[in-house]
């Protein structure tokens, strides 16, 4: 027989001999990993069973069309004007749509637009929903409903009542999210909350405020050009250059009409926000599973290393 044929049988046999003795030392030790697991899932449960249910409401948007018609409008009347000799300040209102995704989640944006018009302590200090009243349960420790009154621990750089710096840092990680897809230009926007009819209070609140603050920016910029030419007109002699102001005060006119007309100046719905009768998290499933196999392996791992300790104690 080939000593390379005897080499490589004796190998085998003792890869054999090797697995034989692992699934040895994991059988005597079966109840250590069972008892592991079992103490694993169980906790696993018991966490999944403290974690509030949470709900997300979104709402699917598309760049509204006011901005590309204000564009067209002001690159028609800045040609007019340029022909005249007139510099007016206009708005570009082309990137509106993108610089809305970014202002979104800017602080500024949420401390005066979305701070102002929501209950701090429904952000900062809610412990559960009580879904038969519907009514938020506040944390006694951190909020008194009946006093209205802060009465939470903090130290610095934290105040007594949350600031607008800490309460966007919430904002921004717990509950909301911004995303858009880049081939078709749509942007998502969801709040996740508790209660499932404060995050659908709140992504409404979102796009009605960014909407506004944008269409709010264009009117005024539009009726300081508008006032611009008036006091041109006033002073200008030469009836060519005044029939120009004309026909840019008349472009102004209209695009200062689609600004009051569009209730949704930025963002349109595609897919309204929904009060979800369905939590959206916490995956209590995935939960268990997870820390019944962190068990299991925590399990084997106990087992194997006892009794590589175990050896070397006896040699």
């Amino acid at each position: 027989m080939s000593q390379p044929y005897m080499e490589k049988n004796t190998e085998k046999f003792k890869n054999d001999i090797d697995l034989l003795e692992l699934f040895k030392i994991l059988w005597q030790g079966k109840w250590t990993i069972f008892y592991l697991t079992a103490a694993f899932s169980i906790i696993g449960v018991l966490y999944s069973l403290y974690l509030p249910n949470i709900y997300k409401s979104k709402a699917l948007l598309a760049p509204a069309n006011s901005s590309s018609i204000n564009s067209k409008i002001s690159g028609s009347y800045s040609s007019l004007a340029g022909l005249a000799g007139i510099r007016v300040p206009t708005s570009d209102t082309e990137d509106n749509s993108m610089q809305a995704i970014e202002k979104l989640s800017s602080l500024s944006f949420f401390e005066n637009n979305i701070l102002i018009n929501i209950n701090l302590p429904d952000l900062m200090a809610v412990d559960y929903w009580d879904y038969k009243s519907n009514i938020l349960v506040y944390d006694s420790s951190i909020y008194n409903k009946q006093n209205k009154t802060w009465v939470r621990e903090f130290s610095y750089p934290m105040k007594q009542i949350p600031t607008a710096q800490e309460s966007f840092k919430v904002f921004i990680d717990k509950h909301f999210n911004l995303s858009q897809d880049t081939d078709s230009g749509f942007v998502t926007i969801s709040v996740k909350h508790q209660s499932p009819h404060i995050s659908k209070e709140w992504t409404e609140l979102i796009v009605n405020e960014i909407n506004s603050y944008y269409r709010y920016k264009d009117k005024i910029e539009s009726e300081k050009s508008t006032n611009f030419l008036n006091k041109k007109i006033e002073t200008t002699q030469l009836a060519e250059v005044k029939q120009v102001i004309a026909k840019l005060l008349q472009e102004e006119t209209k695009k200062l009409a689609l600004i009051e007309a569009n209730d949704f100046y930025v963002f349109d719905y595609i897919d309204v926000p929904v009060v979800m009768e369905e939590k959206s998290e916490p995956k209590r499933a995935f939960i268990i599973i997870l820390t019944t196999l962190l068990g299991g392996i925590l399990g084997l791992f106990t087992v194997l290393i006892k009794n590589y300790f175990l050896k070397k104690s006896l040699y």
